[in-house]
């Protein structure tokens, strides 16, 4: 988890990551990945999944996610670039 959790860092330093579920809804560019917190609400979860089946995007579990984002309170981050989400699959699939 720890690497993850810096990968997600050097991701937002860079300003690839969109933080929140209603900036992820606003949001029109393209996203590579999305990933959503154990314990987030089922109407966050349904918003998300619904723009992810939309936008073709799939989505990722993580337990503490607003902790590794730094914000306690996010439940839902978006990935805006390619490497950087193919990285965080692949640490969060285990490959």
């Amino acid at each position: 988890m720890n690497n993850i959790a810096g990968l997600i860092g050097i991701a937002r330093k860079a300003g690839y990551v969109v933080i929140g579920g209603e900036n992820l809804s606003t949001y029109t560019k393209k996203l590579y990945l999305l990933l959503l917190d154990l314990g987030a609400g089922n109407s966050l979860k349904r918003e998300v999944n619904f723009a992810a089946s939309k936008r073709n995007i799939p989505v990722l579990v993580v337990e503490g996610l607003g902790k590794i984002v730094g914000i306690d309170s996010c439940r839902a981050i978006g990935i805006k670039n390619k490497s950087f989400s193919e990285q965080i699959e692949k640490m969060l699939k285990g490959e």
